[in-house]
């Protein structure tokens, strides 16, 4: 379990940090909502992948694949919170 919990924040770590290379502009995101946004964009890329190719992870935890999602699904993640972000500080 705790390896499980080590895997989840140092693939979450490398998701999030990929996506914000991969989008433009300037993220005022520490390092700890980096971890947040990729972990969650692990979720989103699981959930995604097995709906568009009905397969689930039996195969193992980290595969390829898995991690090509993950980053997929933080990128979405992140350009949904930049999006909501923008929104919310201009009514600020």
């Amino acid at each position: 379990m705790f390896g499980l919990i080590i895997s989840l924040i140092v693939i979450g770590l490398i998701a999030g940090a990929i996506a914000r290379l991969v989008v433009p502009g300037k993220q005022d995101l520490s390092i700890p909502m980096t971890i947040v946004i990729g972990i969650i964009g692990s979720f989103v890329g699981g959930f995604l992948g097995y709906l568009i190719f009905h397969k689930d992870g039996q195969d193992g935890f980290i595969q390829p694949s898995g991690i090509i999602g993950s980053v997929l699904g933080a990128i979405l993640v992140l350009l949904i919170w930049l999006r909501v972000g923008a929104r919310s500080s201009i009514r600020g």
